[in-house]
C-alpha cells in the first residue's frame, strides 16, 4: 500500500530541508565554508595522488597497495555525497533536496561508511598473511584473489543499506520535511517523519553496531595473530621492521573508529543537538582526509612514489635504497 504523507500529499512531492548547524552565526558561514572546502580539497588532492603514484608506479603493484587505491577511491566517493551540499548549503543557503536526491544521498553515504569498514578488514588479512604467513603470500594473495576480496567488500557494502533505506523511504513525511543535519543521515530522516520511527530508529541503530564493531572485531583479531607472531621475532630489527609494515593501516584503524567514537557518543550523550551534527561532520570529514596523509608521511615507498612523480625524476629508481 502506498504510503501517504501527513498533509495528504504523495511522499514524491516531498521535500528535505536541512538545518546545517542550528546554532551557527551566519557570520560564521564563510569561514566555516572555507574550512570544509580547504578539506575537501585536501581529500581530493591527497587521494587523487595515490592513486595515480600507485597505478604508475609498478615498484608499487602489490597487494598492499591495491588495497591503499580502493581506500582513496573510496574516500574521494565518500566525501563527494555529503561535502559539496554541505558547501552549497554554507554559501549559497541551497537547504532544499528532493524526495530521491536526498535517499540516493543517505544510500552512498552509508554505503561508502560500510566499504570503508570492509576495507580495513581486508588490509588487516594482507597484512596478517604477510607477517604470520611470509612463505604463503603469493600464493594467498594472488591477483584474483586481492580483486575478489575487494569486489566483495564493495558488493556486501553496496547491499547492506538497502532494505533501510527502502524501508525508510516507505514512511510518511510532510511536503517539506525538516532534516536536523547537514545531509541526509539515516537518523536524521527518520526523526523527520511523521510515521512511528521507533522500528526504523532500532533497526538503523542495529546495523550500525554490526557493521562498526564485527568488522573491528575482525581487525582486531587480525592483529592479535599478527602481535603473537612478532614477539615471536628473535630480533628487534626485525621486530621492529614488522611493526612498520602495520603502523600507517593501525593508524587508519584508529582514525576511522575515532571518528565513529565521536558521532556515537554524540548522539547517545545528553548533548545538544549541534555536538549531535558536528560528530556526524567529524565522521565524514576526518578520516578522508587523514588517510593519504598518513600514508604519505608513514610509507616511505608511497611519500617516494608522489615526491619523484611531481619532481619528474625517473621512477625505476622508486623502491632503492
Amino acid at each position: 500500500m502506498e504510503n501517504i504523507a501527513c498533509n495528504g500529499s504523495g511522499n514524491s512531492q516531498t521535500s528535505f530541508y536541512l538545518t546545517g548547524i542550528p546554532s551557527l552565526q551566519k557570520s560564521l558561514f564563510l569561514p566555516v565554508f572555507l574550512i570544509f572546502l580547504l578539506l575537501y580539497l585536501l581529500i581530493l588532492v591527497g587521494n587523487a595522488l595515490i592513486l595515480v603514484a600507485v597505478v604508475t608506479e609498478r615498484s608499487l603493484h602489490k597487494p598492499m597497495y591495491f588495497f591503499l587505491i580502493n581506500l582513496s577511491a573510496l574516500d574521494i566517493l565518500f566525501t563527494t555525497t555529503t561535502v559539496p551540499k554541505m558547501l552549497s548549503l554554507l554559501l549559497l543557503g541551497d537547504r532544499f533536496l528532493s524526495f530521491p536526491a536526498c535517499f540516493l544521498q543517505m544510500y552512498l553515504f552509508h554505503s561508502f561508511s560500510c566499504s570503508e569498514a570492509f576495507i580495513l578488514v581486508v588490509m588487516a588479512y594482507d597484512r596478517y598473511v604477510a607477517i604470520c604467513r611470509p612463505l604463503h603470500y603469493p600464493v594467498h594473495m594472488t591477483p584474483q584473489t586481492n580483486t575478489a576480496l575487494a569486489a566483495s567488500a564493495w558488493i556486501t557494502a553496496l547491499l547492506l543499506p538497502i532494505p533501510a533505506v527502502i524501508q525508510t523511504s516507505q514512511m510518511a513525511f510532510d511536503n517539506i520535511a525538516y532534516i536536523y543535519h547537514c545531509f541526509c543521515d539515516h537518523l536524521a530522516v527518520v526523526q523527520a517523519s511523521c510515521s512511528d520511527t521507533t522500528p526504523q530508529t532500532l533497526m538503523g541503530f542495529c546495523i550500525a553496531m554490526v557493521v562498526s564493531f564485527l568488522p573491528l572485531l575482525l581487525v582486531l583479531l587480525s592483529y592479535a595473530r599478527i602481535l603473537s607472531s612478532v614477539l615471536r621475532i628473535n630480533s628487534k630489527e626485525g621486530r621492529s621492521k614488522a611493526f612498520s609494515t602495520c603502523s600507517s593501516h593501525l593508524l587508519v584503524v584508529g582514525t576511522y573508529y575515532s571518528s565513529i567514537a565521536i558521532a556515537y557518543v554524540a548522539y547517545r550523550a545528553d548533548l545538544p543537538l549541534d555536538f549531535h551534527i558536528m560528530g556526524n561532520v567529524v565522521y565524514a570529514i576526518l578520516t578522508p582526509v587523514l588517510n593519504p596523509l598518513i600514508y604519505t608521511l608513514r610509507n616511505k615507498d608511497v611519500k617516494s612514489a608522489i615526491t619523484k612523480m611531481m619532481c619528474h625524476q625517473d621512477p625505476k629508481s622508486i623502491g632503492k635504497p
